[in-house]
């Protein structure tokens, strides 16, 4: 029984998913490591004046209804109504077009209202350079919720590839070359690159759903055309299901919006100058976040794959495999978040001089800022897998409720540690572990209350946090030995390779991971038999 079910989860799409989300990000740190250096961290101020905006606009349109695209195409296709779920994906594609215009040519026409507001008019041209991305980038959610819901997480993958080598090629192009205006106009080349990247993904994407159409087509033809909900009772549920979804999504991001006004005004109250305040902010949401949120890339894949799995599984009224999943996915997250976390914290500084070294100045402040957003991404995987528990059995309000008042308590910490003189910028960092360790608490109190769930803490978080735990004194001591005699490069590789080796042969000498967990994917049958014989599963 174990066996079979664990052929049937979410962790196949989820280790695809994860290792395009790898290549994703670390395209991303080299786009943006590349980028601080050419324009450096003033240049970054603006560019990342206008990101926060624009991710809080795109998830109004590309974060909700991808899932629910997701969840009604599977639930369709878990009773065989395979032109239903095609006529799901053809409402769901006007829909989705819809936003894009809208949001694009409203970004694009209030982006010196912005800008005023921020405090920073240079920043209209980031803002404008951003607009194209908000068009295109919801009509490539689309495709990719539609092969979600499929259970196909190729297309998917390959067009998150595609999408980020083009950001990062035509951004970093258009900074040099547009530094001879101006740094403003730098920066905004450099925002240009999601609209690019969004471009060439739509176009993987498109190249990817006309080879697989012939199946779609095929399996139409086998189960009929019978019409059974009209096109607004299909939109209407698509909306009921995205907008609690959709809202919650966009929570956070404007919240981190909220950060670029209060933080520089918050920080001059101290008596931090504004050119100086501005670049504490780069350090904080240029230089740390973006390497704090690489780990999301294995957590966000576990969502991905998890609902339609679970809203599958609810939909066949198979709650013995729904709490499966949800301890599985539970699980899978903090293996993940934990030895991340760990990492972070014990390499902090060598990190940040590793990536910035022509910005060192910044990387005190930086590295404890990463420090304190390590603690939040162990909160934050832990409250996506349970997000994505109860979205798949229809309970999508609860994850906005919980994300709210987590949002709350992070607006009024940020504040307040804002104008400590000894926290200044961090204030915004503590928050932010505030906001997604309170809604990951109360997540877990809905999916133990509404699943009968009974989470296994051993299996979930004892044993990840014993590897964990081994692995953040075997970095920290290859690091301190390497570093010497070798330099800083050398000597954090050193300290990351070792660390990678130790927390592997902790997860199987505490048995985080089961031998069937292992033998379910093809390519690691011969790995899960070798170590059965080692005796390092069972």
């Amino acid at each position: 029984m174990q066996e079979s079910k664990t052929k049937k989860t979410f962790v196949t799409g989820a280790l695809l998913l994860g290792a395009a989300g790898v290549i994703v990000k670390a395209i991303g740190l080299f786009f943006r490591v590349p980028l601080t250096n050419i324009i450096g961290t003033a240049g970054m101020g603006y560019y990342q004046m206008a990101y926060p905006i624009y991710a809080a606009i795109l998830a109004i349109s590309t974060s909700g209804l991808p899932t629910a695209i997701s969840r009604m195409i599977s639930e369709r296709r878990a009773v065989g109504k395979y032109y239903e779920a095609y006529r799901v994906f053809r409402v769901s594609f006007f829909v989705m077009l819809a936003l894009g215009v809208v949001t694009s040519v409203g970004l694009f026409v209030l982006a010196p209202m912005i800008a005023r507001m921020q405090e920073t008019p240079d920043a209209v041209y980031s803002h404008r350079a951003m607009a194209l991305a908000l068009l295109l980038c919801p009509i490539l959610s689309c495709y990719r919720g539609f092969f979600q819901g499929h259970r196909n997480m190729v297309p998917t993958a390959v067009s998150q590839v595609v999408e980020q080598v083009f950001r990062a090629v035509v951004g970093l192009s258009l900074a040099a070359v547009l530094l001879k205006i101006d740094l403003p106009h730098a920066a905004a080349g450099g925002n240009f690159g999601a609209s690019a990247g969004a471009l060439f993904g739509l176009i993987a994407v498109l190249f990817l759903f006309q080879k697989n159409k012939g199946k779609m087509l095929s399996e139409i033809r086998i189960s009929g055309k019978t019409i059974e909900q009209s096109t607004g009772g299909i939109a209407r549920e698509l909306i009921i299901i995205a907008l609690p979804i959709t809202i919650g999504a966009c929570i956070m991001p404007i919240v981190n919006g909220i950060d670029t006004l209060m933080v520089v005004d918050r920080l001059r109250t101290l008596g931090i100058a504004e050119d100086t305040a501005l670049e504490m902010f780069a350090e904080l949401s240029a230089m740390a976040l973006p390497i704090a949120n690489m780990p999301q890339i294995f957590t966000q894949a576990v969502v991905q794959s998890l609902v339609p799995v679970i809203s599958d599984a609810f939909k066949r009224d198979d709650m013995d495999f729904v709490r499966f999943n949800a301890n599985l996915g539970l699980r899978y997250a903090f293996l993940v978040a934990l030895p991340c976390a760990c990492g972070m914290a014990v390499l902090s500084r060598p990190v940040m001089q590793l990536f910035y070294p022509r910005n060192l100045a910044g990387v005190p402040n930086a590295a404890v800022c990463l420090c304190i957003y390590s603690v939040s991404l162990v909160c934050l995987a832990s409250n996506q897998a349970l997000s994505a528990v109860l979205q798949g059995i229809g309970k999508q309000n609860i994850p906005l409720r919980s994300l709210v008042i987590g949002a709350a308590a992070k607006v009024a910490v940020t504040y307040v540690l804002l104008g400590v003189s000894k926290v200044h910028v961090r204030g915004a960092a503590i928050g932010t572990v505030c906001a997604f360790g309170i809604a990951a608490i109360l997540n877990f109190r809905a999916v133990k209350r509404y699943t009968n769930t009974k989470f296994d803490i051993g299996a979930i978080l004892i044993k990840p946090a014993i590897a964990s735990a081994v692995m953040s004194g075997v970095v920290y001591l290859v690091y301190k030995l390497v570093h010497a005699h070798m330099g800083n490069t050398v000597s954090t590789f050193a300290a990351v390779l070792c660390g990678i080796i130790a927390y592997a042969l902790m997860i199987f000498i505490t048995r985080a991971i089961t031998a069937e967990e292992m033998s379910s994917l093809p390519k690691l049958k011969k790995v899960a038999a070798l170590l059965k014989k080692l005796h390092l599963l069972k």
